[in-house]
């Protein structure tokens, strides 16, 4: 039976969970001191400690504590005045001590919310919790066709991640959000990131797995209250991915239930090729687990002076701050949220305070460079120009010595590694035709070679003069300045302009 979006969203009411794990910017692990740092060789950042050896004993990092406090504050989030960890208990290869050191019931951040706007509408994510824990191995499945384990002739184990902090947090049931579930667990991710970017805790770059999202989704008819049994898509690591997710489980959920069928309780992979996903193992419930007090580690107490001096030590928080950037910059909330889900606000400020305008900024970042990274399949941050280049592109064309067509061929250069920008206007003369001579010339020739135009201009149908001011610009090679074109046409042919 095939069931649409639409369809589904007639009969079932969506029922959102999301699982949000953010491997924070420390120096060192978790409860050791191996480093954080990312390409170093396999298994080269790893001691008996973070291998789980006998007689190895964990010290928490303080900065991760501190990164988590921040967190669960900027959260809206109560902080606990006492918490302590637990073991997680389960085998796979890449979980070197077989249980993960993580917070079960006594997190260190609970209770908080975050507001997210969606087609200007404030939507509240109510958060459940934000708990400390550590990360995994890396496991490299080798021989099989979809680079998972199964159908893998062998795997590979790096264990550079394993104790790499993470905070996770957890919304409480997000209901209510009807057709805009896929949206609303964008806007809420995109949100979430932004956010954790300013605490500067984390980079919190989607692509390279310093933020990942787990969706449950469940589906209960509509007037229902009870909620249908969820699915947990793992791993999901991009803006889009987290909505087409979301889309996609509800149709399935849909299928499924309209069917006559069962919704099993499991995680599923997501696959970005196709926008759906497929199952991966039933999914375990809490007491699956065998959770218990970590014996290693003293409970957590942060006092309460310094939760409250890290409170007032808080950077103006997303919203607010685009909220600013909006009336500062003069532009509607249809157009920040496009810059927002572009991932280029940091950029366009930058670039601001580089010494360009706001509006060249913005101009620069959401066209070409958009345009450049959509084609590259890479974030704007990924993009090999600084805010400092950009804003000197904008200088050149501000200084007439670039037009906008020059300028694109200019950021091409910078962005093949060809140099900065004004090394680039060298090496390939892209600079305009300033040279009144060089310039006349040109004109001269457009006017000789374009004789029933110039008599249109003579005659007073002075909009004709684009024509002959296009044929400047072919014979320079898009390298005169046209306003300067114009004027010489006009004067050339003596009309009043």
């Amino acid at each position: 039976m095939t069931v649409t979006y639409e369809d589904a969203l007639a009969t079932y009411e969506p029922v959102l969970g999301l699982e949000v794990h953010v491997e924070l910017g420390t120096a060192t692990k978790m409860f050791c001191g191996c480093a954080t740092a990312l390409g170093a060789g396999p298994n080269t950042q790893t001691c008996p400690v973070c291998l789980g050896l006998p007689g190895a004993l964990p010290v928490v990092n303080e900065t991760g504590v501190e990164s988590a406090v921040k967190i669960g504050l900027a959260l809206n989030c109560e902080i606990a005045e006492w918490c302590r960890f637990a073991r997680k208990n389960y085998f796979y290869p890449d979980m070197p001590k077989n249980f993960q050191t993580s917070q079960y019931d006594e997190p260190i951040a609970y209770d908080g919310y975050l507001d997210v706007e969606v087609d200007g509408e404030v939507f509240r994510v109510e958060i459940e919790r934000a708990h400390m824990e550590e990360d995994t191995g890396k496991s490299t499945h080798v021989g099989g066709a979809t680079g998972r384990i199964h159908g893998a002739s062998h795997s590979l184990l790096d264990y550079n991640r394993a104790g790499i902090p993470l905070i996770e947090i957890v919304t409480k049931p997000i209901t209510g959000a009807g057709d805009r579930a896929p949206d609303v667990a964008k806007a809420y991710v995109a949100e979430l990131r932004e956010l954790i970017k300013a605490l500067g805790v984390s980079e919190a770059r989607m692509e390279q797995g310093q933020l990942r999202c787990d969706v449950n989704l469940s589906l209960m008819p509509a007037g229902a209250t009870v909620f249908g049994t969820r699915s947990e898509t793992k791993n999901v690591n991009s803006l889009r991915s987290v909505e087409r997710a979301v889309r996609s489980e509800v149709v399935r959920h849909a299928e499924v239930l309209d069917g006559g069928g069962r919704i099993v309780q499991e995680t599923r992979h997501f696959h970005e090729d196709t926008g759906t996903t497929t199952s991966g193992r039933t999914k375990e419930e809490a007491e699956d687990y065998r959770y218990f007090p970590e014996p290693d580690l003293v409970p957590v107490a942060p006092a309460r002076e310094w939760v409250e001096k890290l409170r007032a030590g808080l950077p103006e928080l997303p919203r607010l701050r685009r909220n600013r950037l909006r009336e500062e910059w003069g532009v509607s909330a249809h157009d920040m949220q496009s810059i927002l889900n572009a991932g280029a606000i940091g950029a366009i400020v930058a670039t601001i305070d580089a010494g360009a305008d706001a509006a060249a900024a913005r101009k620069w970042w959401m066209g070409e460079l958009a345009r450049r990274a959509n084609e590259d399949g890479v974030e704007l941050a990924a993009l090999a120009i600084t805010p400092e280049q950009v804003a000197r592109v904008a200088a050149l064309v501000a200084e007439g010595k670039l037009n906008d067509k020059l300028a694109r061929q200019v950021i091409t250069g910078v962005l093949d590694g060809e140099g900065a920008p004004d090394e680039v206007v060298d090496k390939r003369g892209l600079a305009i035709v300033k040279d009144e001579g060089a310039l006349g010339a040109a004109v001269d020739e457009a006017i000789a070679a374009n004789p029933a135009v110039a008599d249109k201009i003579r005659g007073g149908k002075v909009q004709a003069a684009g024509a002959l001011v296009g044929a400047v610009m072919k014979a320079t090679r898009g390298q005169a300045d046209a306003a300067r074109a114009r004027e010489l046409i006009m004067e050339k042919l003596g009309v009043a302009d």
